[in-house]
């Protein structure tokens, strides 16, 4: 896969045009070479931008680019969570799939609980695949590459980003970087618990209403960040109508990067830029005009948006 080749593909993709079931396979493959090179924990370095889920709401991918600036002219890190409930997984996570390739040094991609094979035949992503390609190969390719995904980011040692939150089986980042990865997101245990687990105010450990990953409070995340010298843990995995939360005295922050999610929240949404210095400024930013958005034909949108 040649450069002019990647160009051509990120600019038809920018466009919300999807590739080739060909050029899919052939992304998938160079960024499965990559992603096999990172950590399971990615050191980042700043000047970085942090994104919250993006559920395949492609036109609101574009505007977060605009407010935030072009890969590769700003360095970014997403935490996960690229497809499902949104009209265009398909075109969000190619693009990102082939920025990654083609800048693998400007873009850090890590998993969310979306990022499964599982949840994927639920929530859209498998069907807008068989519906764009007439396969499922587009789809068994790209869940194929959501084994290889890192599960979490350390930026300068200091901001520890993963996409839900901790597990009670992890002290330390060597405990997460000793987790076998290159797998479906398992039921229970440490890697899930990395991708579904959430804040609350409470202390200590709680069951989850998710059934999946724990609650847990500012107790735990105090004494994580102290053991691991983390200053900060940023994460996304909750709708947040600000766009981001703080919790925990900025222990914690949830930033959430799906403005209008599902089309119909009313919410907007944020990314978090942190500069050499790691300090840092949240753009906010509302989901793409109405002018500007394609929608599907109406036969072609699933039940779960009505």
């Amino acid at each position: 896969m040649g450069v002019s080749d990647l160009d051509r593909q990120i600019e038809q993709l920018r466009r919300c045009e999807y590739i080739k079931e060909s050029e899919v396979k052939a992304l998938c493959n160079k960024a499965r070479e990559i992603l096999t090179e990172e950590s399971n924990v990615q050191q980042v370095d700043a000047p970085v931008t942090i994104c919250g889920d993006i559920h395949g709401q492609f036109y609101d991918l574009v505007e977060l680019f605009k407010v935030g600036g072009d890969c590769p002219d700003t360095n970014y890190l997403f935490m996960g969570d690229f497809v499902d409930r949104g009209f265009y997984s398909v075109e969000t996570l190619l693009l990102l799939l082939a920025l990654k390739v083609r800048y693998p040094d400007r873009i850090t991609l890590i998993r969310g609980n979306h990022e499964s094979r599982q949840i994927t035949q639920v929530y859209g992503f498998y069907d807008e695949c068989l519906r764009k390609y007439g396969s499922v190969n587009v789809w068994r390719y790209c869940t194929e590459i959501f084994d290889y995904l890192s599960l979490a980011a350390l930026i300068e040692e200091k901001v520890f980003c993963v996409h839900g939150g901790l597990s009670p089986s992890i002290n330390s980042l060597d405990d997460v970087r000793q987790i076998y990865r290159k797998q479906e997101v398992p039921h229970d245990g440490a890697m899930c618990d990395l991708m579904w687990s959430d804040p609350e105010d409470i202390e200590g450990w709680g069951l989850s209403p998710r059934g999946a990953g724990y609650l847990f409070g500012g107790d735990i995340v105090k004494q994580f960040n102290q053991a691991n010298s983390v200053e900060l843990i940023s994460r996304a995995h909750q709708l947040v109508m600000e766009g981001y939360k703080w919790m925990f005295n900025e222990a914690l922050v949830t930033v959430w990067s799906a403005p209008n999610y599902c089309y119909r929240c009313g919410n907007v949404a944020a990314i978090l830029e942190f500069d050499e210095n790691l300090k840092r400024q949240f753009r906010i930013f509302e989901a793409a005009p109405a002018e500007v958005r394609g929608v599907p034909a109406r036969k072609l949108v699933p039940d779960y948006f009505l």
